[in-house]
């Protein structure tokens, strides 16, 4: 079932040659789902009931959409009508959404088969996929290992081969640190690309929805169905969506690769950085021209990015009070109620966020921290424009080590935060990034590469990363 699963193209030509009913198909993929999932625990839950009525729904509409009966798994912090969504956290325990986000409604008006809940870090508070409140998800590669966060089970659920793609969000590095570490195509697409329309908010300016697939094709024809302007969202960009899948095989001859050298620092793997070198071979063979530029304030990024999200977060998360939905303490008056609800609901780490954004939220340190952190995240912004006046893509690794241990790192979150250092920055500047397979590591674990390119800039994105994906021999 796992090469079944190996990508659209390779499932579609498998599905068009069966001549079962698709819910026997579907019953097939719940099962190996549910077999896979006992080891890995990419899904929160594999609840067979609900995939058979999806795919029931999907028989019916008898229409052959782009992804007609392509099993896409959903992270847990995407609305899905009347499904369990809990973002990992007790606090929504019990919450069904009353109405699908809207890359739901799009991927299921493709035809897709959508399979709920995969599990996450908390609210999406993490990069190792250990702090959801239903067990950490374990890296198909190596299950000692974590799959990477915050979308860390839908990374593991296409490496593992449960499902053909899935859809993640990325707040600092959530889809493509679990995409390296998975060893899977993951990209975090332009702010304002995709509509966060039923994406439970972390940090609202940095947040974005994104697909993650074994090829850069199928991330390609992904992106084509759920981009676009939806007028359910404020920040959403009203621009033309590129036929990207059909843009791919054109050459990158002449195409300028900047290097950053503020991203090639002490602390990246041995393995890593030989593996992002040799890409930069590829690259070079390939006609491309590999160029040197400057990120000057790169250094502040990490520091900016958890003054700013948190911040975010605090706000976002404040509705959560037993109140509305979700989990209620019983207590013996309202604040009691209100303090016992989001001490039992709340996880370790969202609380030490909630408080961090509070502080520099409070009066007497606005100024001192939230404020200066947005000044420093236009020079973040400004420094990227300058360099794409001498590059049209930007090439750095995606994380400096492969996957690490489970629990290697939960009581150090210094050593956690640093995971997601050369994938912040973008989030930070609105631009869009894509972590791409380079090859494997002398424990045999994939290691990840970055590009980074200018605002609504993914066509290109895509032309290089497949460029690469066709010629590298590691």
């Amino acid at each position: 079932m796992k090469d079944t699963l190996n990508g659209i193209a390779n499932y579609r030509k498998w599905l068009n040659a069966q001549k079962r009913a698709f819910s026997d198909i579907a019953s097939d993929i719940a099962e190996n789902a549910a077999k896979v999932n006992d080891s890995v625990h990419s899904f929160i839950s594999v609840d067979k009931d609900e995939i058979l009525l999806k795919a029931g729904n999907v028989e019916k509409s008898g229409h052959s959409g782009a992804l007609y009966g392509v099993p896409v798994a959903v992270k847990d912090n995407i609305c899905i009508k009347d499904v369990l969504t809990t973002c990992a956290s007790r606090i929504l325990e019990g919450f069904r959404p009353p109405y699908n986000a809207t890359v739901i409604e799009k991927l299921e008006k493709a035809g897709a088969l959508v399979i709920g809940r995969a599990n996450m870090d908390e609210f999406a508070f993490g990069s190792s996929c250990e702090t959801s409140c239903y067990g950490p998800t374990r890296n198909p590669w190596d299950i000692s290992r974590v799959p990477g966060g915050s979308s860390g089970g839908a990374a593991a659920a296409v490496a593992a081969g449960q499902v053909v793609a899935s859809l993640g969000s990325d707040t600092g590095g959530s889809i493509r640190q679990p995409g390296a570490l998975c060893g899977i195509v993951a990209l975090k697409p332009t702010y304002g690309r995709v509509s966060r329309y039923g994406l439970i908010a972390f940090a609202s300016s940095l947040d974005q929805i994104g697909p993650m697939t074994r090829n850069v094709e199928d991330s390609a024809k992904l992106l084509e169905i759920i981009a676009g302007h939806d007028p359910k969202d404020s920040t959403s960009v009203d621009i033309e969506v590129p036929n990207y899948s059909k843009e791919l095989g054109g050459g990158i001859e002449g195409l300028t690769i900047g290097i950053p050298g503020e991203y090639f620092i002490e602390g990246i793997a041995k393995d890593v950085l030989l593996r992002v070198k040799e890409a930069m071979e590829v690259y070079r063979k390939l006609g491309a021209r590999i160029v040197d530029i400057s990120l000057p304030h790169t250094k502040y990024a990490l520091s900016c990015y958890y003054i700013i999200a948190p911040a975010e977060a605090s706000s976002n998360l404040a509705r959560y009070e037993g109140v509305h939905y979700g989990r209620r303490a019983k207590a013996n008056d309202l604040i009691d109620m209100y303090i016992k609800s989001r001490n039992e609901g709340f996880g370790p780490e969202v609380k030490r966020r909630v408080i961090l954004g509070t502080y520099v939220l409070s009066s007497g340190y606005y100024d001192a921290f939230y404020l200066k952190a947005q000044k420093v995240r236009t020079k973040i912004k400004e420094d990227f424009d300058a360099a794409f006046k001498k590059c049209d893509i930007i090439l750095t690794p995606t994380s400096p080590t492969t996957a690490f241990k489970i629990g290697e790192r939960m009581d150090d979150p210094l050593s956690m935060y640093l995971s997601d250092v050369f994938t912040i920055p973008a989030n930070l500047a609105g631009l869009p990034a894509i972590s791409i397979p380079c090859g494997l590591d002398g424990s045999g674990l994939p290691v990840g590469l970055q590009l980074m390119g200018k605002p609504f800039g993914e066509a290109t994105l895509f032309k290089a990363a497949y460029a690469h994906e066709k010629n590298n021999i590691n």
